[in-house]
Protein backbone atom coordinates (compact mmCIF):
# COMPACT_ATOMS: atom_id res chain seq x y z
CA UNK A 1 0.00 0.00 0.00
CA UNK A 2 2.99 2.33 -0.38
CA UNK A 3 2.38 3.07 -4.07
CA UNK A 4 1.52 6.71 -4.84
CA UNK A 5 -1.95 7.52 -6.05
CA UNK A 6 -2.13 8.51 -9.73
CA UNK A 7 -2.68 12.19 -10.43
CA UNK A 8 -6.32 12.50 -11.58
CA UNK A 9 -5.55 15.88 -13.23
CA UNK A 10 -2.54 14.76 -15.26
CA UNK A 11 -2.50 14.90 -19.09
CA UNK A 12 -4.50 18.11 -19.60
CA UNK A 13 -7.64 17.91 -17.54
CA UNK A 14 -10.72 19.34 -19.20
CA UNK A 15 -10.80 22.34 -16.85
CA UNK A 16 -7.18 23.35 -17.48
CA UNK A 17 -6.83 26.18 -20.01
CA UNK A 18 -4.86 25.41 -23.13
CA UNK A 19 -1.89 27.68 -23.84
CA UNK A 20 -2.31 30.29 -26.57
CA UNK A 21 -0.82 29.74 -29.98
CA UNK A 22 2.89 30.62 -29.98
CA UNK A 23 4.49 33.59 -31.70
CA UNK A 24 6.55 32.64 -34.74
CA UNK A 25 9.08 34.98 -36.33
CA UNK A 26 9.23 35.08 -40.13
CA UNK A 27 11.32 37.19 -42.53
CA UNK A 28 9.60 40.30 -43.91
CA UNK A 29 10.95 39.31 -47.33
CA UNK A 30 8.20 36.68 -47.53
CA UNK A 31 4.60 37.22 -48.51
CA UNK A 32 3.32 38.56 -45.23
CA UNK A 33 1.20 41.64 -44.55
CA UNK A 34 3.19 44.26 -42.66
CA UNK A 35 0.93 47.20 -41.82
CA UNK A 36 0.50 47.36 -38.04
CA UNK A 37 2.36 44.12 -37.41
CA UNK A 38 4.90 43.69 -34.63
CA UNK A 39 8.38 43.42 -36.07
CA UNK A 40 11.97 42.93 -34.97
CA UNK A 41 14.93 44.53 -36.71
CA UNK A 42 18.59 43.63 -36.62
CA UNK A 43 21.36 41.63 -38.19
CA UNK A 44 22.19 37.95 -37.87
CA UNK A 45 25.05 37.52 -35.45
CA UNK A 46 24.59 41.01 -34.01
CA UNK A 47 21.23 41.16 -32.26
CA UNK A 48 17.58 42.13 -32.47
CA UNK A 49 15.37 44.98 -31.34
CA UNK A 50 11.65 44.55 -30.69
CA UNK A 51 8.64 46.58 -29.50
CA UNK A 52 8.32 47.95 -33.03
CA UNK A 53 5.48 48.10 -35.55
CA UNK A 54 5.70 48.18 -39.34
CA UNK A 55 3.93 49.99 -42.13
CA UNK A 56 3.57 48.81 -45.74
CA UNK A 57 6.73 48.19 -47.78
CA UNK A 58 8.25 51.06 -49.75
CA UNK A 59 10.38 50.70 -52.91
CA UNK A 60 13.07 53.32 -53.53
CA UNK A 61 15.75 53.02 -56.23
CA UNK A 62 14.80 49.35 -56.77
CA UNK A 63 15.37 48.52 -53.08
CA UNK A 64 12.58 47.49 -50.72
CA UNK A 65 12.32 49.10 -47.30
CA UNK A 66 9.98 48.78 -44.35
CA UNK A 67 8.91 51.87 -42.39
CA UNK A 68 9.43 50.85 -38.76
CA UNK A 69 7.92 52.75 -35.84
CA UNK A 70 8.45 52.30 -32.08
CA UNK A 71 5.30 50.62 -30.80
CA UNK A 72 4.27 53.51 -28.54
CA UNK A 73 4.52 55.93 -31.51
CA UNK A 74 2.48 53.58 -33.71
CA UNK A 75 -0.32 53.49 -31.14
CA UNK A 76 -0.20 57.30 -30.79
CA UNK A 77 -0.39 57.73 -34.57
CA UNK A 78 -3.33 55.33 -34.85
CA UNK A 79 -5.17 56.69 -31.81
CA UNK A 80 -4.66 60.43 -32.38
CA UNK A 81 -4.39 60.29 -36.19
CA UNK A 82 -1.05 62.10 -36.22
CA UNK A 83 2.01 61.71 -38.43
CA UNK A 84 5.09 60.13 -36.83
CA UNK A 85 8.62 59.63 -38.09
CA UNK A 86 9.29 56.12 -39.42
CA UNK A 87 12.85 55.25 -40.46
CA UNK A 88 13.11 53.02 -43.52
CA UNK A 89 14.81 49.70 -42.76
CA UNK A 90 15.97 47.36 -45.56
CA UNK A 91 13.41 44.56 -45.80
CA UNK A 92 16.06 41.86 -45.29
CA UNK A 93 16.74 43.27 -41.81
CA UNK A 94 13.10 43.05 -40.71
CA UNK A 95 11.36 40.03 -39.18
CA UNK A 96 7.63 39.78 -38.49
CA UNK A 97 5.86 38.30 -35.47
CA UNK A 98 3.03 36.02 -36.56
CA UNK A 99 0.71 33.85 -34.51
CA UNK A 100 1.70 30.24 -35.18
CA UNK A 101 -0.31 27.06 -35.18
CA UNK A 102 -1.35 25.43 -31.92
CA UNK A 103 1.00 22.64 -30.92
CA UNK A 104 -0.67 19.65 -29.30
CA UNK A 105 2.30 19.06 -26.98
CA UNK A 106 2.95 22.73 -26.13
CA UNK A 107 2.33 22.44 -22.40
CA UNK A 108 4.46 19.32 -22.04
CA UNK A 109 7.47 20.74 -23.89
CA UNK A 110 8.10 23.84 -21.75
CA UNK A 111 11.65 25.16 -21.66
CA UNK A 112 13.49 25.40 -18.38
CA UNK A 113 16.92 26.71 -17.54
CA UNK A 114 19.40 27.96 -20.12
CA UNK A 115 18.15 27.97 -23.70
CA UNK A 116 20.61 28.30 -26.55
CA UNK A 117 19.40 29.85 -29.81
CA UNK A 118 20.83 30.43 -33.26
CA UNK A 119 21.96 33.98 -34.03
CA UNK A 120 20.83 33.56 -37.65
CA UNK A 121 17.28 34.76 -36.88
CA UNK A 122 15.41 36.22 -33.92
CA UNK A 123 13.97 33.69 -31.48
CA UNK A 124 10.87 33.80 -29.32
CA UNK A 125 9.98 31.74 -26.27
CA UNK A 126 6.85 29.65 -26.09
CA UNK A 127 3.95 31.20 -24.11
CA UNK A 128 4.64 31.02 -20.36
CA UNK A 129 1.92 30.82 -17.71
CA UNK A 130 1.92 34.00 -15.64
CA UNK A 131 1.99 31.98 -12.41
CA UNK A 132 5.41 30.62 -13.48
CA UNK A 133 6.86 34.10 -14.01
CA UNK A 134 8.73 36.09 -11.39
CA UNK A 135 7.59 39.48 -12.77
CA UNK A 136 4.74 40.44 -15.07
CA UNK A 137 4.13 44.22 -14.89
CA UNK A 138 4.50 45.77 -18.34
CA UNK A 139 4.77 42.42 -20.11
CA UNK A 140 2.67 41.43 -23.11
CA UNK A 141 0.08 38.90 -21.99
CA UNK A 142 -2.57 36.75 -23.62
CA UNK A 143 -5.90 36.20 -21.84
CA UNK A 144 -7.33 32.80 -22.82
CA UNK A 145 -11.06 32.29 -22.21
CA UNK A 146 -12.84 29.21 -23.57
CA UNK A 147 -10.07 28.70 -26.17
CA UNK A 148 -10.46 32.32 -27.37
CA UNK A 149 -7.21 34.31 -27.25
CA UNK A 150 -7.33 37.99 -26.30
CA UNK A 151 -4.01 39.52 -27.36
CA UNK A 152 -2.51 43.04 -27.42
CA UNK A 153 -2.78 43.29 -23.63
CA UNK A 154 -0.26 44.48 -21.04
CA UNK A 155 -0.11 43.56 -17.36
CA UNK A 156 -0.31 46.62 -15.11
CA UNK A 157 0.20 44.87 -11.75
CA UNK A 158 2.07 41.95 -10.30
CA UNK A 159 0.08 39.02 -8.91
CA UNK A 160 -2.15 39.77 -5.93
CA UNK A 161 -5.03 38.21 -4.02
CA UNK A 162 -8.32 39.29 -5.61
CA UNK A 163 -11.63 40.01 -3.89
CA UNK A 164 -12.85 36.44 -4.52
CA UNK A 165 -9.63 34.93 -3.18
CA UNK A 166 -8.18 34.16 -6.63
CA UNK A 167 -4.61 35.08 -7.46
CA UNK A 168 -5.03 37.79 -10.11
CA UNK A 169 -3.26 40.31 -12.34
CA UNK A 170 -4.81 43.49 -13.72
CA UNK A 171 -4.42 43.92 -17.49
CA UNK A 172 -5.18 46.69 -19.96
CA UNK A 173 -5.36 46.95 -23.76
CA UNK A 174 -2.00 48.01 -25.18
CA UNK A 175 -3.38 51.26 -26.58
CA UNK A 176 -4.38 52.24 -23.01
CA UNK A 177 -0.97 51.14 -21.72
CA UNK A 178 0.79 53.49 -24.12
CA UNK A 179 -1.81 56.28 -23.75
CA UNK A 180 -0.95 56.18 -20.03
CA UNK A 181 2.61 57.19 -21.02
CA UNK A 182 1.88 59.91 -23.59
CA UNK A 183 -1.17 61.51 -21.91
CA UNK A 184 -0.82 60.45 -18.28
CA UNK A 185 -4.35 59.05 -18.58
CA UNK A 186 -4.83 56.09 -16.22
CA UNK A 187 -5.79 52.93 -18.13
CA UNK A 188 -9.00 50.97 -17.84
CA UNK A 189 -8.02 47.61 -16.36
CA UNK A 190 -9.53 44.16 -15.99
CA UNK A 191 -8.82 41.77 -13.14
CA UNK A 192 -7.90 38.35 -14.56
CA UNK A 193 -7.12 35.15 -12.61
CA UNK A 194 -3.55 34.07 -13.32
CA UNK A 195 -4.55 30.63 -14.59
CA UNK A 196 -6.12 32.39 -17.61
CA UNK A 197 -3.05 34.52 -18.43
CA UNK A 198 0.09 33.72 -20.41
CA UNK A 199 3.14 35.83 -21.11
CA UNK A 200 3.39 36.15 -24.89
Amino acid sequence: MNEPFPDPFADHPDWAPQPPRPIEIVPATGRVELRGRRVLVGLPGLGWRGDLRADDRVVQNSRTYVPVIPEHEWYRAESDQVEVFAPLIPVERVWVETVGARRPDASVDRETGVRLVSLDAPAHRAPTPVFESDAVTGRRVVHVVDAVEHRDLRAVTETYSGAEGDICVRVTPEVDWYRWAWRGQSPTTLEVPVHLLWIE
